[in-house]
This record gives structure tokens, C-alpha cells and sequence, in this order.
């Protein structure tokens, strides 16, 4: 049996029984993967996580998107701080055989209040990043994302250029025990401290509308920042337009 299939995919997709802190719309989203050795990958994250594998193949992930309504419960969308951009580099790990989830080695953001508060109360490796997005008129948009890191505390150079476009077709919900399903959806993040102790918070939403992607352009050099050497071609190519997440407190493991 290889090791997904013994791992429940399913109960970490469910609605926590938690307190929700704060809401936010996602939109836009690529999904962009690359198989890497597991081994390799192994070398990057916490030594008490492991890296997650489908058929034996774990992957690095590259994940540009637009963010708006980012508030915490109880207060209303504010224009200058609910809206904003961001990408991450990503892999995909495990508790012990259990709960599995996302670490991020990267993630910059174009709002430096945002990048302040997920490093103060997620312990999210978060950077500052002039990132410029803009979509064209299509029923199909064109997205074109540009991302450079000015933040002196990340790895440099860190940019991402990516011209993306949803292929014509049905949106769907990825199915269980698929390798897209294995992919993008994920709803456990963990993190690190500074004294490195574990760190893990739940976030939840509908099944990403999933549809398959044509890449235009693509210049990044945010996953060479993260230490990760990858292929050039882009054989896992995802879109999902929007979904609407709640996010759930962060949980010492």
C-alpha cells in the first residue's frame, strides 16, 4: 500500500468545531508543481514532520493568487488593508502518519501589515514583495502576476513572473485519491517558532472549482530561494477562480 492511501485525506477537509478568526476571499489562484526527491525535501522541513508523498512522489508547489475581504470576525473589509497580493512556495507534509497539511518556505506578500501580522501570530515565514496583478476582460482572464521580494530578512533574488490563463471547460471539485486532490486540497498549516517548536492552525472552504491551466509565461526564482532545484518544464498546471476561506487559531503540537 503506499503511503496516501493509508492517511485520512477526508477528516482534515471537514468544517473545524473551532472558532473562526478571521475571513478571506481567494481568487485567481495557480497551482503550479514539480516533483523534487522526497529526500531533498526532507532536508527543509521541521525534523518531527514528513514529508507527504503520492505513489512514493512528493512535490514542490508554486502558488500565485489575489487576496480581498481579509478581516478578522466581526469587522468589516477595509480597501487599504483587505486587499492584496501574494505567492507561495510550498510542500506537502505529515503528523506522524496523521493531519496532513501544507509548510510554506516562502510566502511574500504586497502588504507589509499582512506580512507583520502572519509572522506575529502564525509564525509564517512571510516577506515583504512589490507584486503588481492584472486581469484582462475575458470570460477566460489572462492573469498577469508579477512578484519581486524587497524584504532583506528572505533569500535573494526572489521574483515570480506568471501569465496564466483557466482552460475553456467545467470547474470541478477534484475527486478523493486523486493526484490533484492530493495537491490542492490541503487545509493544515504548520509552522515553526523562532525556539523551533511546532505550530499547526486549520483553515476551511469550499472544494477548489479546479480547472486545468495554460502557463504563457513563467520567470521565478522564488523556489531557487527556497533551496529547491527544479525542472523547467510544468507538468501539473491548476486554476481555481475563487473560494471563500475561513481561518481557524494557531495550535502549539
Amino acid at each position: 500500500m503506499h503511503q496516501h492511501d493509508s492517511i485520512d485525506r477526508i477528516t482534515p477537509t471537514l468544517e473545524p468545531d473551532q472558532p473562526v478568526l478571521m475571513h478571506q476571499d481567494w481568487h485567481h489562484l495557480l497551482f503550479l508543481h514539480w516533483e523534487i526527491p522526497a529526500a531533498e525535501l526532507q532536508a527543509l522541513v521541521p525534523p518531527r514532520l514528513t514529508v507527504d508523498t503520492f505513489e512514493g512522489k512528493a512535490y514542490v508547489g508554486l502558488v500565485p493568487f489575489t487576496l480581498s475581504g481579509v478581516r478578522p470576525v466581526m469587522t468589516p473589509p477595509l480597501p487599504w488593508i483587505s486587499r492584496f497580493h501574494e505567492v507561495n512556495v510550498r510542500t506537502y507534509v505529515h503528523l506522524d502518519g496523521r493531519d496532513p497539511g501544507v509548510w510554506f518556505f516562502s510566502l511574500d506578500a504586497s502588504s507589509t501589515i499582512a506580512v507583520a501580522a502572519a509572522r506575529a501570530a502564525y509564525k509564517l515565514p512571510y516577506y515583504d514583495a512589490q507584486i503588481e496583478l492584472m486581469t484582462s476582460g475575458d470570460a477566460l482572464p489572462v492573469i498577469d502576476f508579477r512578484s519581486h521580494r524587497t524584504d532583506p530578512r528572505g533569500p535573494a533574488p526572489a521574483h515570480c513572473h506568471a501569465r496564466y490563463q483557466a482552460v475553456e471547460g467545467a470547474a470541478s471539485a477534484s475527486a478523493p485519491g486523486t493526484l490533484e486532490h492530493f495537491l490542492v486540497e490541503r487545509y493544515i498549516l504548520y509552522a515553526e517558532d523562532e525556539q523551533h517548536r511546532l505550530h499547526r492552525a486549520r483553515v476551511h472552504h469550499q472544494p477548489y472549482p479546479v480547472q486545468r491551466a495554460d502557463v504563457l509565461a513563467l520567470d521565478e526564482t522564488v523556489v531557487w530561494a527556497a533551496g529547491i532545484r527544479r525542472n523547467d518544464s510544468v507538468r501539473l498546471r491548476h486554476y481555481a477562480r475563487e473560494v471563500n476561506v475561513k481561518v481557524y487559531p494557531l495550535e502549539t503540537v
